[in-house]
Order: C-alpha cells, then sequence, then structure tokens
C-alpha cells in the first residue's frame, strides 16, 4: 500500500509539474549560448570578488581554495585505478581538483590554474571509460568535467575544448542512455547520477541538442522520486552525511536549471525539500558529529548546500552551526570537492543569529528525532533516537538506537558503517536484505552492536517498522516516543521506547514492555568510548576529564557488564579500538510488563532520581 501511494504521490507532482518534460525544449532552444553560465556567469563574478573582500571569513575560504590550488599543481593528472569494483575515488578526486582550480582561475585569473586544470580533464577524458558499472563514478566525473568545461571554455585552447566535451559525451552522456537501476530510484544515487549528468548537458547542449534534452527530460522526470523520500518534514533517511551527498547533488542539479534554463521546474517546491536543512541542523550534534545512524559516517564538516537553502528559504539560523564548521574548515588543509560552490551560494543572508528550535522530529521511511538543551557551545546535552526499519535504504538493525552528547563529549556512541570494499573484498553480500542476508552478520551493522536492545540473542526484524508515535518540544522533559513492537515481533509481544531531556540536562532511555508467554531475557546496551566502572545499578564513565553517571532506575534487579567490542568477532570485521559496550541485562517473567528505566547524567546534573512513570504518562 506504502508504495501504491508513494507512486501516486509522484504522478500527481509530475502532473502538477506539466511545464516539466514537455517544455525543457522551448527552455534549452531559449537558452545562453555563450560560456560561463553553469552556477554563475561572467557578470556574477563581480559580486563573488566583492563579497570575498567585504567578508574576513569569505576572504579565508578564498585563500583556502586559493592555497589548496597551488598544491593540485604539484601533482600529476589522476590515472584510471579501481578500487576493487569501484572508480569513484578517482573521480572525486578529479572533481575536487578541477572545481578548486576552476574557480580559482575565475577570481584571480592565474593562469597555472587553466592550465592544471585543463591537464587533468583532458586525462580524465582519454580515459577508457569512467567504470558505467558502477555509475557513481560517471555521473561524478561528468560534473567534473562539465564544470570545468564550462567555467574555462573561453580560455581553453581548442584541442582541450575538443578532447574534453568528447569526454563529457562519449563517457558520460551516451553511455547513460544505455540507462540502469539508478535512473528510477529513491536514494542517493538517483540525485548524484542526474545531477552530475545534468551538469554534463547544460555543458554542450548547444553541439549537441537532442541529447541534452533527453538527459535533461529524464532526469526532472525523475529525480522527484528521489525528493519523495524527504517528506513530510524533509528526515533523510540514510543520515547526516549520506544528506550531505545526495542533498548537495539535489541542490547542484536545481541550482544548475535556474542558472541556464531559469527555471527548476518547481522541483525546489517539493514537499520536505527546503525543510530539510533544518533536519541536517539538527541531526548534528554540539560535538560538531553527526547522529550517525545506518551507514552515515559521524564527522560532519562544512556544507555548501547549507548556503543555498539559508539564501532561498531567507533563514540566517540555518548557518548558525556553518560559519564555525567554516572556520574550522579554512584554517587547515581539509578539501570538500564541492567547497567553492559554497563561495557562489553564499549570499547576503543578514544577521546570524541561533536557531529558536532545540528539538526536531522528521516522520517518514525513517523516522528521527533530536533534542538539545541549547545552542550555546559544545557543551550542550544532546540526544537522537531513530525508528524506521533495517529494510530501508543503507539501513543498520539499529531501531530504537541513540546517541548523546553531554560537555562537549560524545557519551553513547554509534560505530557507523564499515568500509565497503573492505567488506566486499572478502566475499560479503553487502546489500542483502532479507532476514538471513549476510549483511547482518557483520557486527558494525548488527543489532548487537546498537545503543538498543537484543532479546534473547536474537536480531531485529528486518521487515519490521517502528513509528515515532509521541514528540513533544515542551514542557520540564522534551521527549520523543518510539513504537518497536513490529521490530521485536515473535520476541516481545509489546515495547516501546522513550528518549527524554530534563532541564537539568541529563537523559532518560526508557523501554517500557509486554513480554510473551515465555520467560525472556533482553539485553540494554549502549556503546562508548569512556573509562567504565561498574557499580550496584550503574556505572561510571570518564572521558577527557569528564564524568558520566549512568544509573539503572527500573528495574531493581539488573546484571550489568562491559562487552568488549574491540576485536573482530569474525573474519570480515573491522576492529573497534576504544570502544566498549555497557551491557544491562534483565530477566522477565512470562507475560510480565516492565519498564526499563536507564538515566544518563553529566557532571554536575541529576542531583536527584526523576520520578518514574510510564511512558503513557510523559
Amino acid at each position: 500500500m506504502k508504495s501504491v501511494l508513494i507512486s501516486a504521490s509522484i504522478a500527481l507532482f509530475m502532473c502538477s509539474l506539466s511545464l516539466g518534460a514537455d517544455d525543457v525544449k522551448t527552455y534549452i532552444e531559449k537558452a545562453p549560448k555563450t560560456h560561463p553560465r553553469i552556477f554563475f556567469d561572467a557578470k556574477d563574478e563581480a559580486k563573488i570578488k566583492s563579497r570575498i573582500e567585504s567578508d574576513p571569513l569569505m576572504k579565508k575560504a578564498m585563500d583556502h581554495i586559493v592555497s589548496i590550488s597551488k598544491g593540485i599543481l604539484k601533482t600529476k593528472p589522476l590515472e584510471r585505478k579501481k578500487i576493487g569494483r569501484r572508480l569513484l575515488r578517482v573521480s572525486r578526486d578529479v572533481l575536487q581538483r578541477v572545481i578548486y582550480l576552476s574557480f580559482a582561475y575565475r577570481i584571480t585569473k592565474d593562469k597555472d590554474f587553466l592550465k592544471r586544470a585543463s591537464d587533468e580533464m583532458e586525462s580524465a577524458a582519454g580515459f577508457s571509460d569512467w567504470n558505467p558499472s558502477h555509475f557513481l563514478a560517471v555521473a561524478e566525473m561528468t560534473a567534473a568535467l562539465a564544470i570545468g568545461y564550462d567555467w574555462l571554455y573561453n580560455d581553453l585552447d581548442s584541442k582541450a575544448r575538443d578532447k574534453i566535451k568528447k569526454g563529457i559525451l562519449e563517457h558520460g552522456l551516451k553511455t547513460s542512455l544505455k540507462g540502469g537501476w539508478w535512473v528510477k530510484t529513491t536514494n542517493n544515487w538517483n540525485q548524484v547520477c542526474h545531477g552530475g549528468l545534468t551538469l554534463g548537458a547544460l555543458a554542450v547542449y548547444e553541439d549537441e541538442p537532442g541529447l541534452a534534452l533527453k538527459i535533461i527530460e529524464r532526469a526532472v522526470a525523475n529525480v522527484p522520486r528521489a525528493m519523495h523520500e524527504y517528506e513530510p518534514h524533509g528526515a533523510y533517511p540514510e543520515g547526516g552525511s549520506y544528506w550531505k551527498y545526495g542533498t548537495t547533488y539535489n541542490v547542484v542539479f536545481i541550482a544548475a536549471l535556474e542558472s541556464v534554463l531559469g527555471t527548476d521546474f518547481g522541483l525546489s517546491k517539493k514537499k520536505g525539500f527546503l525543510e530539510c536543512s533544518d533536519y541536517y541542523q539538527h541531526v548534528t550534534g554540539p560535538t560538531g558529529l553527526y547522529y550517525n545512524y545506518s551507514d552515515c559516517g559521524s564527522s560532519g564538516s562544512v556544507s555548501s548546500a547549507m548556503y543555498w537553502f539559508a539564501v532561498r528559504r531567507k533563514k540566517p539560523s540555518l548557518l548558525w552551526r556553518e560559519r564555525t564548521s567554516l572556520e574550522g574548515f579554512v584554517k587547515g588543509r581539509r578539501t570538500d570537492r564541492t567547497f567553492p560552490l559554497l563561495m557562489v551560494w553564499a549570499g547576503d543572508v543578514g544577521k546570524i543569529t541561533p536557531p529558536t528550535e532545540t528539538s526536531w522530529r522528521g516522520d517518514g521511511r525513517t523516522p528521527v528525532a533530536m533534542h538539545r538543551s541549547g545552542w550555546k557551545d559544545r557543551n550542550e546535552t544532546f540526544v537522537g533516537i531513530k525508528g524506521g526499519t533495517p529494510s530501508a535504504n543503507h539501513a543498520h538493525m539499529d531501531i530504537g538506537s541513540f546517541v548523546m552528547d553531554a560537555g562537549g563529549t560524545r557519551w553513547a556512541i554509534d560505530l557507523g558503517a564499515q568500509s565497503y570494499h573492505s567488506l566486499e573484498s572478502k566475499g560479503i553480500r553487502l546489500w542483502g536484505k532479507d532476514q538471513n542476508a549476510q549483511r547482518w552478520k557483520v557486527f558494525r551493522l548488527s543489532t548487537y552492536c546498537h545503543n538498543t536492545l537484543v532479546v534473547d540473542g536474537k536480531q531485529q526484524q528486518v521487515r519490521g517498522f517502528a513509528p515515532i508515535i509521541a514528540h513533544s518540544d515542551k514542557g520540564p522533559m522534551p521527549h520523543t516516543i518510539v513504537d518497536m513492537t513490529t521490530v521485536y515481533k515473535g520476541q516481545l509481544k509489546s515495547v516501546k521506547r522513550g528518549a527524554g531531556l530534563l532541564s537539568d540536562k541529563s537523559v532518560i532511555i526508557q523501554d517500557d514492555i509486554e513480554a510473551l508467554d515465555r520467560e525472556t531475557t533482553v539485553r540494554w546496551g549502549m556503546l562508548t568510548r569512556a573509562d567504565v566502572k561498574i557499580s550496584k545499578n550503574g556505572a561510571t564513565l570518564t572521558q577527557g576529564g569528564k564524568k558520566l553517571k549512568l544509573k539503572v532506575l527500573s528495574p531493581s534487579e539488573v546484571g550489568i557488564d562491559i562487552v568488549n567490542t574491540e576485536k573482530p568477532r569474525a573474519s570480515y570485521d573491522c576492529s573497534n579500538p576504544g570502544t566498549r559496550m555497557i551491557a544491562v541485562t534483565v530477566k522477565l517473567k512470562k507475560s510480565a510488563k516492565q519498564g526499563i528505566v536507564v538515566h544518563l547524567v553529566p557532571g554536575g546534573a541529576g542531583k536527584t532520581s526523576p520520578k518514574l512513570k510510564t511512558l503513557s504518562e510523559w
């Protein structure tokens, strides 16, 4: 039923965009035939230079781009070297080099940057192919050469232009006509592939109008399938780092269409899309780490797309954390392959003030919620909790899992994904989604590795779905409650989990459980990098000179152990140095109703324990 509703929603949306595919040809015919035209034309260069001169942080950002570009001058063009079945690393590195060098040239007119960008693009254009069997590499390489070709067009020599254009056409656009599962998928592959190919089409349409029309029509028709995933509130089902990947390419797609064709065919008005910038802001904790559920990485970084959202929504507070991230980013040698686009999209948004919301909730394929004590600094308390299903794209057996920051420290952690290549190279079929798939045998992806419940030693149910059934951003304890019953089908009669943030900056994690007609053992787990000292019905965690108390308020009789998570469980598992799991074991009698209540108390907080209530009383 859900898939039928999704298909109907997409069809209705495309009907509302009746100008879409039918009118793409008209827009292309009216579009400029001059270069540069993608994202910003020659007239816009003066505005960007003025912004750099007037904003000290933008000046530092430009200095960073120039510094990185000078470093690239000392390197040789990349070669076609695959890692396992992937060429993606090479494509991404080419994109990074080309966009840095091309932007640096447009602003400084230093011809060394022009020559080095041309060499990089000519080398990539000369590859035997861009590895279409793993099409992300084709998309990102097409994006790289399209941006460099358009931005540098007037100063490239004719031989270089011809070779680069041929690479875009033969290895990128024409190769894509064979199609693939990515064309109609709903995940980030849709956004990246259509986004990169559209850049290619917009770069060469005056020479290949028929081909460009096919590419852009196909993208306008199919990108809404991926954008549907933001509904209803903007939550991205694959987590923060994948939000940055997929959404950045979605913004690239929209911004490129608008800059060249003068329209985005209404795509930016898709329900939940603009609001997804709120999700990205809230999914990053005070420590700067993502709430890294599913295959998401933990390290946050500067996001060029957030500057586009801030301007589009006229919402300066979206940049509250971004400006701090940018300050740290430009001090070092870190790079981000779309970073120069930040300079293009960073308009005048006015005074940047802290967000007013300290709680956020998003439903959809992967319901998720975050609460924090404030936005002042790294020392605020933060808790994130998720529902959803292990069957979602990139998902883990992590339903009900949570993370927690307090005092500038992440106490409850998620290890995130293991390198795909490290598993695939050992024969693991990583992308299966049935209950007995090899994917779930990988420790980092299993129930056993996450801050959730393990019942009688079993994994969660792949086909279960846990919705958010209650959420409050007000009162003495903002909270979220997730119904995990179907995720533990056949293991428990019912189970609901709540996460609450108290006014003293401590956190409650509570599970209200009803057992089946048999004795049951439930393990409550919390993974951490802290040193742990067990005590009666609790533990003391120490990390970086800070302390956190873990208190089991209910039941009164539990077992508490420290489980070693450092050593690999199987030959294909990676090690997890410096980690351990606090395991609280609860024995349930037949048909018993039991609350498992754990109070997480940062140093200086929680001098008195909160009164015990059922989740229905929260």
